[in-house]
């Protein structure tokens, strides 16, 4: 069978993988950012979709057609995010005569509107959380809120990972929060329809995987914990759900099977629940109708190939076994390896991996390689870190040693973030809410793998090791780099130290020492493992590991350093009084303001789009609007000034 994967990056590379394990042909389609991408590499064949733009590319039903079409497939798996939950576009794809990997169009099309579950789930005896969306008006949605009580929840009533929700904590807030809430469901899916609903204030995230085939076949491959989110997007999953009573487990497996029944579920699907912290109660979330990208946890502590189960079960095979025939194995977590800063409110970041280094005994489900580059134009998840282990505390304590030993230099990553959650007292407890993020007391100093500059002395090492070699004196540790030694041969060129913020420092060398700028850091050598080419080196008194490049006549070292007052703020300003800047590569969305009007502190001012979300820029103080540079659509750069502003001058203010 040759399938067509209808995604791109980590997805599709998972799916090539059983696929050809299963002995089908893969097709994989792109955009043209993903032209040079691993993904493309490893199908058995590629067909290009078009420009970077998502309509033009993953969201065209019509381009996707033409290369299915054109590369004659016989199936089509959709992953997960784009269409994958479009039952039109399930439709299409078995109207042109190919197979669907993935659930019947109606039963998509069931779970796809948020409204449309709430009643099926309450049809089917699965409690839901208490809310309104009989009317889609704002005045009776604001009207539905203050009978509900605050704080509320705004949602989109179609699609999911996160976008198009808000809290609303207060009546004067409702109005701003739902026009945000529906300008975001509306871009993304196309759909402005809402729902307001109470808003648990201490929730947990846990869903239920669940299996069916097309012979009324239903079986549950128990929970997964996901309340570790920014920006109701997940960050961190894990199998099984940790400290739940055997009741309440119990009572998510049999609400998840009964629903899916209820629908003649037919694929691979989750159910999600919002799990009450403080009452234990639980409540329908929503049911996604596809692959989530968590799935590999439940694949760890089951042994069950979820992506071979989609593809068998859309030939029209039964499943090979019953519920009391699947066992559960120790615990698996997953953490989400993002291109985003968490030290700037988890801006997501671009760039070019330079150096990729993964650990041994881990499961790396990666959409990069080295000198892969990240571009801004869709989702930054770039890779999946999974560990399993026979128990939780185990689990947890080798992806925080995973995490140490993990590198990918030139891209400035979630990773450090990650290491930092695994050794607070609320995760090693089980006691993260989805407001976790939002809520925890951060401590002053914590790791991160942001890149930092490094100093002199590893520069005269690596000049004395090349002047021994010349001499025919006993190799040392620096020869043993092999491919990332410099050529003996050749004077040392130049050194680039990496900085915090990106900054580049220079060393001039000569034959016997090497200069440093002064503001670089402070770092003495200790040691160095031969296996990984990292050095052990203390910087600014604080042990870390650095990694050695070498690019021809230039070699650049990366040191994971210590930031100070790390804080996910939620601070949109950007720029200062007198200008908005673009903080990351974005498209413009939406323009809120012209020339000449007043805006005050915090007033929104312009909304711009980047790797899939929507970000609202404000005013960081009172002035007046003097012009809009950008308009809509325009794709915009880092530190771009986007719209300026005069601002009284304090000492004419003063005087007058």
């Amino acid at each position: 069978m040759r399938i067509l994967i209808a995604n791109r990056g980590e997805i599709a590379r998972r799916i090539i993988r059983t696929a050809h394990g299963l002995g089908h042909q893969t097709i994989a389609v792109y955009a043209d950012p993903d032209a040079e991408s691993p993904f493309v590499a490893e199908a058995t064949e590629s067909f290009r979709l078009g420009p970077a733009d998502l309509t033009q590319s993953y969201l065209s039903v019509d381009r996707l057609l033409t290369a299915a079409s054109h590369t004659r497939a016989d199936a089509v798996h959709p992953g997960y995010g784009f269409l994958s939950e479009s039952a039109a576009f399930a439709a299409a794809v078995q109207d042109s005569g190919m197979i669907w990997i993935g659930p019947r169009p109606d039963a998509i099309a069931q779970m796809g509107s948020k409204i449309e579950a709430r009643r099926l789930a309450t049809a089917a005896g699965v409690p839901v959380i208490p809310g309104f969306d009989a009317e889609q008006t704002d005045d009776a949605l604001a009207t539905a809120a203050e009978k509900i009580g605050f704080p509320v929840l705004v949602k989109a009533a179609a699609g999911g990972g996160g976008k198009g929700i808000r809290i609303v904590n207060a009546a004067n807030e409702f109005s701003a929060a739902l026009a945000e809430a529906r300008s975001e469901a509306s871009r993304s899916f196309g759909d402005d329809a809402m729902i307001v609903e109470r808003y648990i204030q201490q929730p947990r995230h846990v869903e239920v995987q669940i299996l069916g085939d097309h012979h009324g076949h239903v079986v549950h491959l128990g929970t997964r914990e996901c309340s570790v989110q920014r920006r109701y997007q997940k960050l961190l999953e894990e199998a099984p759900a940790p400290n739940l009573s055997h009741e309440t487990r119990q009572s998510l497996e049999t609400s998840a099977v009964a629903l899916a029944q209820a629908i003649g579920y037919d694929s691979a699907g989750t159910v999600e629940f919002v799990v009450d912290h403080e009452t234990g109660q639980h409540y329908f979330l929503e049911m996604n109708t596809r692959l989530q990208v968590e799935h590999p946890v439940t694949e760890a502590v089951t042994g069950i190939d979820l992506v071979a189960q989609q593809i068998l079960v859309a030939q029209g095979m039964r499943l090979g076994f019953d519920q009391d025939a699947i066992t559960f194995n120790g615990h698996a977590l997953e953490a989400r390896i993002n291109a985003e800063n968490p030290y700037q409110a988890f801006a997501p970041q671009t760039g070019t991996v330079t150096d990729l280094r993964v650990p041994p005994g881990v499961r790396w489900d990666s959409g990069i390689e080295q000198n892969s580059e990240v571009s801004p134009h869709y989702d930054s998840m770039v890779a999946k870190l999974i560990v399993h282990a026979a128990t939780r505390d185990q689990a947890r304590q080798d992806l925080i040693s995973a995490l140490e030993h993990l590198i990918i230099g030139g891209l400035t990553t979630n990773g450090g973030f990650h290491h930092w959650l695994c050794r607070t007292d609320a995760f090693r407890h089980a006691e993260v809410t989805t407001r976790f993020v939002d809520d925890v007391d951060i401590p002053d100093r914590i790791d991160s793998s942001i890149q930092a500059g490094c100093a002199w002395r590893l520069a005269t090492d690596r000049r004395k090791a090349d002047a021994d070699q010349q001499s025919g004196a006993p190799a040392g540790p620096w020869q043993s780099l092999g491919s990332f030694r410099l050529t003996p041969h050749r004077p040392l060129g130049a050194m680039t130290l990496v900085g915090p913020e990106g900054e580049q420092h220079w060393l001039a060398a000569t034959n016997t020492e090497a200069t440093l700028a002064p503001d670089a850091h402070s770092l003495d050598y200790l040691d160095e493992d031969h296996n990984t080419h990292t050095l052990a080196v203390v910087v600014d008194n604080d042990e870390r590991t650095v990694t050695v490049n070498h690019y021809g006549d230039c070699q650049t070292f990366h040191v994971p350093r210590r930031i100070d007052a790390w804080a996910p703020s939620t601070n949109d300003h950007q720029g200062d009084a007198t200008a908005i800047t673009a903080p990351f590569p974005a498209v413009v969305t939406e323009i809120l303001v012209h020339a000449t009007q007043v805006v005050t502190a915090d007033e929104p001012v312009i909304t711009i789009e980047a790797m899939k979300m929507l970000h609202t820029l404000r005013a960081a103080g009172t002035g007046t609007v003097d012009t809009v540079r950008v308009g809509v659509g325009e794709q915009v750069d880092s530190r771009q000034v986007l719209v300026t502003f005069e601002v009284e001058n304090q000492n004419e203010k003063a005087e007058k």
